[in-house]
This record gives C-alpha cells, structure tokens and sequence, in this order.
C-alpha cells in the first residue's frame, strides 16, 4: 500500500514522517482557526472609518489642513493625546501635485507640561493635473519610523503607534549622556 498519491509504502519511516506532519498542519489550522485572540477577531470585525473628502477642484492648502483635522477625529485616541497640524510645503511632479502636512502628537500632564517627545504623523495630499477634478484627492499618510502608507478609509489607526515612537525617542535619549 502507498501512501497518498505517492509510490511511498505506507510502513516505510518516510510514511510515517508524512502522517506525522499532515496532523501536526491539521492541529495548527484547527488552533489558528478556533483559538483566534478576542482583540483579532474585534478588528476583523472593524469597519475603518473615513470622512467625505474634498474634489480636487476645491482644495486648497487650508481646506486640506481641515479636512486632515476631521479625518483624525475619526481616530480612536484618549482624550489626553494634543496635537499641532501644519502645512509643510507642496511638490510639482509631472501629472500631480502633492500637499505635505505634518501632525505633532504628544500627551502632556501636569507632572510633566512639556513632553519629552512628540511623534509625528505625515499625511500627503496629492491631486492629479490628468484626472478630473471631480474626482475626490487622494490622501496618504505614514507614522514617523514607519514606511507603511496609510489610506484613510482602508486601515484602523492604532493608538499604539503614536506611543511606540514616543517610547523609541525617550529610550533613545536615556542612552545619550550629555
């Protein structure tokens, strides 16, 4: 007898290394599957939340520092997180434009009114000089440290984000002696 479409006899060593491995993937699929941690299923469940954007024949670099601030408000954050939004600057490419603005976040306290760090959250909106302008702007935006490019409408912001870069920083600067 052979062993599962294979010219293997089923008493060989191989054979039973192959029954060994089938039910130890059977076993992990079955944890994976059934075991699932709360929080993951919670977030499966999540609908990213996005705001009505702007067409890009109305947008100007004001209108997009406001739109910028109704999206975050979106955000799931605690109430003690303060942030600064401003406009960086703009860049000329061939078949668009893009809008650089820059969001400071930090939690001040009374113990400590200026905080140690900040982190630093980058949106870009870009509008296309081919498209038309009816067409809503296209907005990205990536958290200091990271390369992921976010969407809005497309992820759920984490918390967790502003914080492990805050921690990075206040870690990094334990480290220098002045």
């Amino acid at each position: 007898m052979a062993w599962k479409n294979t010219d293997i006899p089923f008493d060989s060593d191989l054979a039973l290394a192959y029954m060994v491995v089938d039910d130890v993937i059977k076993s992990a699929i079955q944890v994976c599957t059934e075991e699932q941690p709360k929080e993951e299923v919670a977030e499966a469940k999540y609908e990213a939340r996005n705001i009505k954007w702007l067409m890009c024949k109305n947008f100007t670099t004001a209108k997009g520092l406001l739109q910028i601030e109704e999206y975050m408000k979106t955000w799931e954050l605690h109430e003690s997180w303060l942030h600064w939004t401003n406009y960086i600057e703009d860049e000329e490419l061939q078949y668009s434009t893009r809008y650089h603005y820059r969001v400071r976040w930090s939690i001040p306290t009374s113990r400590k009114p200026i905080p140690r760090a900040t982190a630093n959250v980058y949106f870009i909106i870009e509008i296309s000089k081919i498209k038309p302008d009816t067409l809503p702007i296209e907005v990205y935006f990536v958290v200091e440290t990271n390369r992921f490019i976010h969407r809005p409408g497309e992820c759920r912001f984490k918390e967790k984000w502003l914080k492990d870069v805050i921690e990075s920083k206040v870690t990094l600067m334990e480290t220098v002696n002045f």
